[in-house]
C-alpha cells in the first residue's frame, strides 16, 4: 500500500484598483464549481512564488507581482481524496489582461468586488478571506 502525503500547491489573491478580487471557476475536483484563486501544483525544486507566476501565467496571461503571502490553506478530501497545503499570496497583476487560457480546466473568470463574491468559494479563497478579517 503506497503511504499518502500531502501535497503541495499555491495560489495568489490578486486584487485591482478597486480592491475588487479575481477569481476563476474550478471544473475540476478539488471543489469542482467553486470559485476560487488561480495558481496551481507545486513542482519540485520549484520555490512557491515561482509556481504562483508560472501557473497564473499558464492559466490567464497575465504577469503577477507577488506582495506578501496572506496565507496557509489547506484543502483536506474536497472532492478529490488528497490533502493539499498552500501557501496563498496577495499579488497584483504587472502586465496583461487576463482571459481564460485553459477551458479544459476553467469556467470562466470574474472580478469581484469584496462584498458581492459568488456564493460557491474554494478553501484557499476562504482561508485568505479569515486572514484580513479577524
Amino acid at each position: 500500500m503506497t503511504e499518502r502525503k500531502p501535497e503541495a500547491g499555491c495560489g495568489a489573491a490578486i486584487r485591482d484598483a478597486e480592491g475588487r478580487l479575481l477569481l476563476i471557476q474550478r471544473l475540476r475536483e478539488p471543489e469542482a464549481g467553486a470559485w476560487g484563486l488561480a495558481g496551481g501544483k507545486i513542482d519540485f525544486g520549484e520555490r512557491a512564488e515561482d509556481t504562483a507566476r508560472r501557473e497564473i501565467a499558464e492559466e490567464l496571461g497575465i504577469e503577477i507581482e507577488i506582495l506578501h503571502l496572506a496565507c496557509i490553506a489547506e484543502t483536506i478530501d474536497r472532492g478529490d481524496g488528497r490533502h493539499w497545503i498552500a501557501p496563498v499570496y496577495e499579488a497584483r497583476i504587472r502586465a496583461g489582461e487576463p482571459q481564460n487560457l485553459e477551458p479544459e480546466k476553467h469556467g470562466g473568470w470574474g472580478w469581484f468586488s469584496l462584498d458581492a463574491l459568488p456564493e460557491n468559494l474554494t478553501t484557499p479563497v476562504l482561508c485568505y478571506l479569515a486572514s484580513f478579517r479577524t
